[in-house]
């Protein structure tokens, strides 16, 4: 297996992503708290940039005893990555399909040496 420089550590924000490539083969590197996930860059919905839209929490129901609902609110255990395209949501930990949860994305180990960010290929 090769290792593949994405970048320096400097070159990402809080919750923003690099893509890199090799041959034909895009890979996404997400960032965020200190930790970076790296997914094959292809949305299972229909072929997009699974990898390039937005890094956010989980939007889930407040529900009460009864089982009403009472809104919404901003999940702190659980951070969603967007395909731009159609906004297919995959889980940031685990690069599954938030809609189906069967289909998930390739993912890639990351390694952190010096000031640099790898991808291992």
């Amino acid at each position: 297996m090769a290792e593949l420089l994405v970048g320096k550590i400097a070159d990402f924000l809080e919750n923003d992503h690099l893509v890199v490539t090799d041959g034909d083969l895009e890979i996404g590197v997400i960032h965020r708290d200190g930790e970076y996930f790296a997914y094959r860059n292809l949305c299972v919905h229909q072929g997009g940039p699974a990898c390039e839209g937005l890094v956010m929490a989980k939007v889930e129901d407040v529900m009460h005893a009864d089982k009403t609902t009472h809104g919404q609110r901003f999940s702190t255990d659980e951070i969603h990555f967007v395909c731009p395209w159609h906004g297919y949501e995959y889980d940031l930990k685990t690069g599954e399909a938030v809609a189906d949860r069967r289909k998930k994305l390739r993912k890639f180990d990351v390694i952190k040496k010096g000031d640099s960010v790898y991808v291992v290929v």
